[in-house]
């Protein structure tokens, strides 16, 4: 039977492929899989990292948008929860890649100027630009929509508003 250790390290090595590092991908599967939201000391306890690499990979999975913090009654430590979808996580990471990896690169292409010259250089420049656009347009889509588009239904659905039923007068 897989283990919660197992889990996160299949997380983690995702997680880098998504522009991650591991102790982000390992501390991002143990918060998303635990029954309470953990603290930083209990993701030390749990996946045997130092507290400095959680502080770090928790700092990296919050600028990402990927983690949320909560706090409990009477407690000062700050516990982590993170979108129970993964199909809102996909998006999370679609959005970051667009605008942590691919936009800076595009930007740095386009501020040489003009058009390049070079055919090849213009294809690179148009894929970039069509795979930025793309990962842009999935970030924009709502878990529903993002499922659909890749052809699955997201695990968590939305929940519809049901409309109260008002208590009558006459009974």
């Amino acid at each position: 039977m897989p283990t919660d250790r197992s889990h996160a390290e299949a997380l983690a090595d995702i997680a880098v492929l998504f522009g991650l590092s591991r102790p982000a991908g390992q501390c991002f599967a143990s918060i998303w899989r635990a029954a309470q939201p953990p603290c930083a000391d209990d993701l030390v306890q749990t996946l045997g990292l130092s507290r400095s690499n959680v502080s770090t990979a928790l700092k990296e999975l919050r600028e990402w948008g990927l983690i949320a913090t909560a706090r409990r009654l009477g407690d000062r430590k700050d516990y982590f929860t993170a979108p129970p979808d993964l199909w809102e996580t996909v998006r999370m990471l679609a959005a970051g890649q667009a605008r942590r990896r691919l936009r800076p690169i595009l930007d740095r292409i386009q501020s040489e100027g003009a058009e390049p010259t070079d055919p090849r250089a213009a294809d690179l420049r148009a894929v970039l630009r069509k795979v930025a656009q793309t990962l842009e347009e999935l970030a924009a889509l709502d878990i529903a929509a993002l499922g659909a588009v890749m052809g699955e239904e997201p695990s968590h659905p939305p929940k519809k508003n049901k409309k109260k039923k008002k208590k009558g007068a006459g009974g």
